[in-house]
């Protein structure tokens, strides 16, 4: 019996938005099609840049779980 749930996926990229709406709009696309597989998204933690745009865009889209990573030391 298969699981409706898609795989954890692991996306690293920066956290500033780069040098062209380009880099946003990719995330964005990428955050969509990772929702639209039902795989859950694992990223840094942050809301900024390329990475947040993935996880927002994947939320938005419907992804069953996204999943930010902070290390503790970032944190203080």
């Amino acid at each position: 019996m298969s699981s409706p749930q898609g795989p954890a996926i692991c996306v690293f990229c920066g956290s500033s938005p780069g040098t062209s709406p380009d880099f946003l709009a990719a995330a964005d696309a990428l955050g969509q099609v990772l929702a639209s597989k039902q795989c859950t998204v694992v990223y840094g933690g942050g809301e900024k840049g390329c990475m947040g745009a993935v996880a927002a865009s994947a939320l938005k889209n419907g992804a069953p779980k996204v999943i930010g990573v902070i290390p503790r030391v970032m944190t203080t």
